[in-house]
């Protein structure tokens, strides 16, 4: 282990002057920047426009997220998002790219997300407090190392819009997805599928098992995941973790931030924290526009 790198108590807590607390906090601050996208009125109209259902989310979530990907099928969809039953992913991709190829669905996203941010920024998304914030982000994000990240990877692969609010969401993307992707090594570790993954996440009252279950498995599969959960004496019988469920947990939690660090440390700790404090307002200003759900599956508040 490198020098740079302390311990607290078996845990590592910074990595090359990076303390992994600011890890997470960059997560949290640009999660809701990405993610208005998929609940923003906008989104909605420039979907119905290429042809795509609007009464949920869902049809225009799939191909908005996975269009980087290509033509990519409902079974490569389901391995780089893994926790949506397979049969939801189908239901929803294998039509998706007979309705608007992949090309015509990035165009409408930077559409929906430029008028997304400046129905919710107003003036400020000329601001240069947000040009700022945009130059740090995409600084960020192209040092990202996307070896083993195919949705970072396939983000980044993705030019560069001009205006800097939509760089913006485009660093903010390829961020998000470079920790996910991340994550996704993490549960695979913990040795957690993809339903044992959302029911050990409600567990520990990361959000309502109903918020869980929107992505699609069955009674009888989320009824399966939790047995085998209380069998490795990870869940009580009522579905509640117990210590060893909430210490596999906070694992799995703790190696998703020690795989995320790499933008930040290129990026440097005083450019990061500079970035943060330029956040602040354009995460409020999203919350605040009411558009993101009080309850998700990555167990961030709204608060």
């Amino acid at each position: 282990m490198s020098e740079n790198v302390s311990k607290t108590s078996g845990t590592v807590t910074q990595a090359r002057g990076i303390e992994l607390g600011r890890v997470r906090q960059m997560w949290h601050l640009l999660e809701p920047l990405h993610a208005v996208l998929y609940y923003a009125p906008a989104s909605f109209e420039e979907a119905a426009a290429l042809g795509y259902g609007t009464e949920v989310r869902w049809p225009s979530y799939f191909p908005f997220r996975a269009a980087p990907l290509g033509e990519a099928g409902a079974e490569r969809v389901t391995s780089a998002f893994y926790s949506f039953s397979p049969r939801m992913v189908a239901e929803y991709v294998d039509p998706a790219w007979r309705i608007a190829a992949p090309g015509e669905v990035l165009k409408a996203r930077e559409r929906a997300i430029d008028r997304a941010y400046r129905a919710i920024f107003g003036d400020r998304v000329d601001s240069p407090e947000l040009a700022e914030a945009a130059a740090l982000a995409r600084r960020a994000a192209e040092s990202a190392n996307t070896a083993g990240r195919p949705l970072a990877a396939a983000n980044a692969e993705l030019p560069w819009p001009e205006a800097p609010h939509q760089q913006l969401w485009h660093a903010a993307t390829i961020l998000r997805e470079h920790r996910g992707d991340g994550h996704l090594a993490a549960l695979l570790i913990a040795g957690l599928d993809p339903t044992e993954a959302l029911v050990s996440f409600a567990g520990i009252g990361a959000a309502s098992a109903e918020t869980f279950r929107s992505r699609g498995w069955s009674d009888e599969e989320w009824r399966a995941a939790r047995e085998r959960l209380v069998e490795r004496g990870l869940l009580k019988a009522d579905g509640v973790a117990t210590e060893a469920g909430r210490a596999l947990r906070a694992e799995v939690e703790q190696h998703t931030d020690e795989l995320a660090p790499g933008p930040w440390e290129a990026l440097g700790p005083d450019a990061t924290a500079r970035l943060a404090d330029l956040l602040g307002e354009f995460w409020v200003a999203v919350l605040g526009s009411g558009l993101l759900p009080s309850e998700t599956t990555l167990g961030i508040g709204k608060a």
